[in-house]
């Protein structure tokens, strides 16, 4: 589903990773962890398109992201990818459901039975006329992780999903994220700094400077 071939990143003339390869398969889950400032969130946004990369190839589903036009990848993002960011990212003037639909409106393909699927099956059945202030911050993950499954992407990137949670709800959002990737068959690539959540992925890698290894 996802391959990456000779990845580089650098700031000037600081260089960030390099040679960096990775094959994921439709429904794997892949957790990268590695120390502050390696550049993992950078990682994702090269993937995403987000940000630009200084060498290498993304392959998404046999489209060649980095070769594609900057209107192509915002199309791609839009279509194939779901992200699930640390600080939620939800919109507080916006319900619960009107959040997760957001990308299905985007693609102009609302679905209000996709939207309350989506929330059940997070256990956020019920709470779709909730607005975010009203909700934990583990019930605010939860509202991320349905927003990124619901027009059931190809790909997930989530970026420290855990790292504003206690414990608790850190598990739990865990079980949720890995749960949603097998049910929908979903490939997931994880960021962390947390060693709990990465063991719950198929495969460990860490990143550093000179690429990516097995953990």
């Amino acid at each position: 589903m996802l391959q990456l071939r000779g990845l580089a990143k650098r700031y000037g003339s600081t260089p960030v990773f390099a040679g960096v390869d990775l094959d994921l398969a439709r429904g794997e889950f892949v957790a990268i962890v590695g120390e502050s400032g390696v550049g993992k969130s950078t990682l994702l946004n090269c993937i995403a398109g987000l940000d630009t990369l200084d060498a290498g190839r993304v392959v998404l589903d046999g489209a060649h992201v980095t070769a594609m036009s900057e209107p192509q990848q915002a199309l791609l993002r839009r279509r194939d990818l779901g992200f699930v960011f640390q600080a939620f990212h939800v919109l507080p003037h916006l319900t619960v459901a009107q959040n997760v639909a957001l990308p299905l409106l985007l693609l102009h393909r609302p679905d209000d039975d996709a939207v309350a699927r989506a929330l059940d099956e997070v256990g956020l059945a019920g709470l779709g006329e909730r607005l975010p202030q009203t909700l934990s911050g583990g019930q605010l993950q939860r509202v991320a992780i349905a927003r990124a499954l619901v027009h059931t992407p190809k790909l997930i990137l989530a970026d420290e999903p855990t790292g504003n949670l206690d414990a608790g709800n850190a598990l739990r959002v865990m079980d949720v994220l890995v749960q949603q990737s097998r049910a929908h068959r979903t490939a997931c690539l994880l960021v962390t700094h947390s060693h709990a959540a990465a063991q719950r992925a198929d495969r460990v890698m860490e990143l550093r400077p000179d690429g990516l290894f097995v953990a």
